[in-house]
């Protein structure tokens, strides 16, 4: 089969992507696994907070929180429910992340107990209230992703890992001057083999989460650093009932954070262990430890773990996604490194890739791109 473009990887990445290109560009979209986004996007913590991440991230969290919103005006029930987020900390730690970020309030000692009531009093003094934070319903947004993707025309394939590659470039000049004016100008075209599938595609996206830098390799391209990291997740039953309204709450180290899940509590221990590409796993001496320090913390009382899994979080040294064409390989573009951002700048980045990829990315969101291009100083 023939297409403008291939993307390789279903996740949110691909997914989000196929959903801003397919209207003008024709997309076949591989994913190795058996179903769409089994890795790092159906593990997130489903959160959207403006305040998280440097000033790219928080920009593309803005708009992509907008542009959900609207999406959601479609849909019969919500992709996202607010939910506030305290970071909690001495006075001193707190009025430093508020003067830092505009999206911060500080509260004090007992307007956050007000808000957290679970809290022991002793153990912090103060908190920064992220209150434009949002709670996200992953599967619906994913699948609104690839309901609209499909229905303008992409195709997406599961169970196509990329096994055969073929990168074919323009005859160099030096021939007739009939043969140098046939070659002149003709793209570099990608035939690929994805499971039983054989693709040819004009360009090729690179959206393979934590395979990233192997899928590029595959193509001819040099790596880009892109480092996995192991992040797990808990939904824990409590002794006493959980307000399913509340918050999400922090240290202001960020080495910890839980929040509601109706009528249980989600946590993590915001564990960064580097990691090999694969199903990842979790290990249940982080969660138990976890468990233990939330019980130092708070009133209430963790009586078991109802489920946990872990996913890769995917990023280079700099901690920003890699989206931009590549330097050497022709017509390859990177879609990648998105880190623990991805669920919440989505939209925004898959808009901002649509427009390299057409060409139609306006003078505004230059500096975006340049921040995030696979080019820029600091990459492998």
């Amino acid at each position: 089969m023939d297409c403008d473009v291939l993307i390789v990887g279903g996740g949110v990445a691909g997914l989000s992507l196929a959903w801003r290109l397919s209207p003008s560009r024709s997309v076949v979209l591989v994913e190795a696994e058996g179903s769409l986004a089994y890795h790092t996007s159906s593990r997130s913590a489903r959160q959207m907070q403006p305040s998280y991440g440097p000033e790219a991230i928080q920009e593309l969290t803005r708009r992509s929180i907008a542009m959900v919103e609207g999406i959601s005006e479609r849909l019969p029930a919500p992709i996202l429910v607010p939910r506030a987020m305290l970071t909690l900390g001495t006075e001193t730690e707190v009025a430093a992340l508020v003067a830092a970020n505009a999206n911060l309030e500080m509260l004090t000692h007992s307007e956050t107990m007000e808000r957290s009531p679970d809290l022991r009093p002793e153990t912090f003094e103060a908190s920064a209230l992220d209150g434009t934070a949002m709670e996200v319903d992953v599967p619906a947004l994913l699948e609104f992703y690839r309901r609209q993707a499909i229905g303008t025309g992409a195709m997406v394939l599961t169970g196509a890992p990329v096994t055969a590659v073929e990168v074919v470039a323009p005859e160099p000049a030096g021939g007739t001057d009939t043969e140098d004016a046939a070659t002149e100008g003709q793209p570099t075209r990608f035939h690929v083999t994805a499971g039983r599938h054989s693709i040819t595609a004009g360009t090729l996206v690179d959206a393979a989460g934590a395979w990233a830098d192997v899928v590029a390799a595959q193509f001819g391209a040099r790596p880009r650093g892109l480092q996995p990291h192991r992040r797990s997740v808990a939904i824990v039953s409590t002794e006493h009932p959980v307000d399913p309204t509340g918050p999400m709450v922090e240290p202001a180290d960020e080495s910890f954070y839980y929040r509601p899940d109706g009528s249980h509590l989600l946590i993590s221990p915001c564990e960064s262990v580097p990691a090999e590409p694969g199903d990842a796993q979790v290990v249940d001496e982080d969660i138990a430890e976890l468990i233990h320090r939330i019980g130092e913390v708070t009133t209430v009382g963790i009586t078991g773990v109802e489920r946990s899994w872990t996913g890769l979080r995917t990023q280079p040294a700099d901690g920003l996604p890699v989206v931009g064409f590549d330097a050497d390989v022709p017509n390859l573009f990177w879609l990648a490194g998105q880190g623990g951002y991805g669920i919440q700048t989505s939209a925004a980045l898959a808009t901002l890739a649509a427009g390299l990829l057409t060409g139609t990315l306006t003078d505004d969101d230059g500096w975006l791109a340049g921040a995030l291009s696979p080019q820029r100083t600091g990459l492998g």
